[in-house]
């Protein structure tokens, strides 16, 4: 399994777009191959920070949702959206799964 803890920050004149754009994400990368859990998220103390749970089979699962069709409307356009690069960190389960 390969779990990642993604986080995107909008500009706050983009918010609500970024949100749009992202929620769209959920259904079809949930029916991705490989996909174990794709959880979206927006954080309790600012609005303009959205983080994903992400759980796939494997790192190449994860490189192959990256490069789906479906992110392009939201990858073309993450300079104009984002107050700063999205953050990508990967996780390494040490307890016994659930």
């Amino acid at each position: 399994m390969y779990t990642i803890i993604g986080t995107v920050t909008a500009r706050p004149e983009t918010r609500e777009e970024l949100a749009a754009l992202l929620e769209a994400q959920v259904a079809p990368t949930r029916a991705e191959r490989g996909c174990i859990n794709y959880d979206f998220h927006v954080d309790a103390a600012d609005p303009c920070i959205f983080v994903f749970y992400e759980n796939w089979t494997g790192r190449q699962a994860l490189d192959t949702h990256l490069a789906m069709p479906h992110l392009q409307p939201l990858l073309s356009q993450l300079d104009r959206l984002l107050a700063r690069p999205v953050d990508i960190r990967p996780l390494t389960m040490i307890s016994a799964r659930a």
